[in-house]
């Protein structure tokens, strides 16, 4: 009886192990993948939200402005910029969209932006996966994201991706 015990462990703890060697690489593609996706990349502060109905009052969208600390990735030249993200309230209606970010005033944030090639809005690239919140670690006092990654590490990657030239075959 022991022996049949055994082999599901040594198989569970195999599968552990390589999935967990392959983590970081696939956060690292991840966070490639989003950097190439994206027009803006910047770190902020979410200042306000303004949600409204679509012309045909069908759907409702969200306008969120950020306060920019820093671009990353292009840059639009202004001190603030507004991403459209949709879901919202106004009055006693209100949409939500399923992996779709969600803002907090005063929230500090990472974002991916792509710009819309039909309206040119600007828009969270990839989804939630586009916004990340950065928190201020209570030891260090240095601003982390949730997983407690170091925003300047972060932002060294995505600028290394930024400046890195494409490869020739």
């Amino acid at each position: 009886m022991q022996g049949k015990f055994y082999l599901p462990v040594i198989i569970f703890l195999l599968i552990a192990s390589f999935s967990t060697k392959t983590l970081p690489q696939s956060i690292q593609s991840k966070m490639q993948n989003l950097t190439e996706k994206s027009d803006v990349i910047l770190e902020g502060k979410v200042v306000k939200q303004n949600s409204s109905w679509n012309q045909n009052k069908t759907r409702i969208f969200t306008e969120v402005t950020v306060q920019v600390d820093e671009y990353l990735k292009g840059s639009k030249g202004s001190k603030t910029l507004v991403v459209t993200t949709p879901g919202g309230e106004v009055g006693d209606v209100g949409e939500l969209y399923t992996h779709m970010p969600k803002f907090s005033n005063d929230e500090q944030v990472l974002l991916f932006v792509k710009e819309d090639k039909k309206d040119k809005t600007l828009k969270v690239a990839n989804g939630e996966e586009g916004k990340i919140t950065l928190y201020n670690d209570k030891i260090t006092g240095e601003r982390v994201t949730s997983s407690n990654k170091k925003i300047s590490t972060l932002k060294k990657e995505i600028k290394d991706y930024v400046n890195k030239k494409p490869q020739q075959d």
